[in-house]
Formats: structure tokens, sequence, C-alpha cells
């Protein structure tokens, strides 16, 4: 029948099931995305490098490729993402970072000098703890560079307090494979409270807002309606985490 989805077809089914059971996830479910802005942060060039959450390996194969002679070993719980990953990483494990034990993973101590957690802390039941078992393998100021979505977008808040809707997706900022909401604050103390310290953020503003920051910047106190609700007196930094769809951050173990 065409692109008509069938009864029994994945794209029949409930969101939650197609998109939950991570170790059986068609590799195709993971875009073979390199999240390029995150590059802008590396400060000193990375030779051992921890990616948490590889998904297929682009970003770690496109590091490597910035930086030659870097080692990139691969840790995700996807199987089918895990394995791909396998061809283009030096090293991809197939598991959950809750549950592995880094040391029986064969990481010696100050092994890496680089850890990348894109889009995967939110996706943690415990994300603190992992930062914490992470440290001992991590070599005096290794940097973490890692990327966050922002619970305090617009987008979010506004169709939650007017329509009283928090609508999970596929993908984005309400991804139902999210099990932790972050706004910038709370990032900044997610990495200060298991013992690192933030050098730098980045706000990616979401492009349906796009006009909405710009319009709105350099202009002092801003005013913003949406719907029924008015936001009054927002300052520069408001504006921007208001309209900022994630944070990039650069960390260093302390």
């Amino acid at each position: 029948m065409g692109d008509v989805p069938q009864p029994n077809s994945a794209a029949s089914l409930p969101l939650w099931k197609r998109c939950l059971d991570f170790e059986r996830q068609d590799a195709a479910h993971y875009q073979d995305y390199v999240h390029t802005p995150l590059f802008d942060l590396i400060e000193d060039a990375p030779s051992r490098v921890l990616d948490l959450g590889c998904a297929t390996g682009a970003f770690g194969a496109t590091l490597a490729q910035r930086y030659p002679g870097a080692s990139v070993v691969g840790i995700e719980a996807g199987r089918a993402a895990a394995q791909k990953a396998r061809e283009r990483l030096d090293r991809a494990i197939d598991g959950r970072l809750e549950d592995m034990s880094f040391a029986d993973a064969g990481f010696a101590p100050a092994e890496f000098d680089t850890v990348i957690a894109a889009d995967i802390l939110e996706h943690l039941t415990n994300p603190w703890d992992v930062l914490v078992r992470l440290r001992p393998f991590l070599a005096p100021r290794a940097q973490i560079l890692a990327s966050i979505p922002n619970i305090r977008n617009l987008t979010v808040g506004a169709p939650l307090l007017l329509e009283g809707r928090f609508d999970y997706d596929e993908r984005g900022l309400l991804d139902i494979g999210h099990l932790r909401f972050f706004t910038l604050a709370g990032v900044k103390r997610l990495f200060e409270e298991t013992g690192y310290a933030v050098e730098r953020d980045i706000a990616i503003i979401l492009p349906s807002l796009e006009n909405v920051y710009r319009s709105y910047q350099g202009r002092g106190l801003a005013q913003v309606k949406i719907g029924r609700m008015t936001l009054s007196d927002l300052n520069a930094q408001d504006l921007l985490e208001l309209c900022a769809s994630q944070f990039l951050i650069r960390a260093r173990v302390r």
C-alpha cells in the first residue's frame, strides 16, 4: 500500500512501544548525526576519548578524523547501534551506562582525557552516580563535553501552563526516553555536585524561536506574549534560556 502504515507496522505502534525498547532498537532509529557545535568547546586536543551513548559512532568517527591519532571508545545500550559503531570506533561496548562497571570493562585509572556526553545524561535514571563513578578513570584536568536539553524552553512551558500539555515525542526536548529534565542552573549543579568545574556553556537557540530571540535581543528588559501568557521584565539571560533548546557544556575534573 505504498507509504500507508500497515496495522502491524512499527510506524503504527504507540510512541512508547516504538521508542523505549533500547536494546532491540533498529540502528536506523539513531540519526547518523554529528553535533558539530560540540567541537567548538574542545580546548585541549583529545588523545584518549570516551563517548557515552555513542549511538552509531558518527561523532566519534568525525572527532578521530579531526584529531588524527586520537583513540575513541564508545558505550551504547542499543545493540544494533553499537554494532555499527564498532565499524567506526576503536572500540564500542554494548551496555547500559548505569549497569556498567568501568573497571570490569577494562578501563584503566586516569585513562581518558576527553569525555563526550552528547544528549545522553538526560536519558539516565542517575546521571549523578555515573559522573561520580567515571571520575577515577579520567586524567587530571580531563575535559567533559556535554549537550543537555533545556526544559525552561518556551515551547515546553507555554503548552504546559496554558493547555495542560506535556506531550512526549520521538525526539527533541520531550523525547520519550528522557528521564531527567534540566535548566541551565540544574546542568551546572549536576556537574558541580559530582566533582567537576563548569568552564563554559553555549546556548543553542531553537530554530522556531530564533525570530523571538533576535527581535528582543539588545532591547533591555523584554515583554514576551505567548497566547494568553505574558512574560514581563525578561533580561537578556532570561530570554536566552527561554529560547534555548539545549546547552553545551565544557567541564573539567576538579
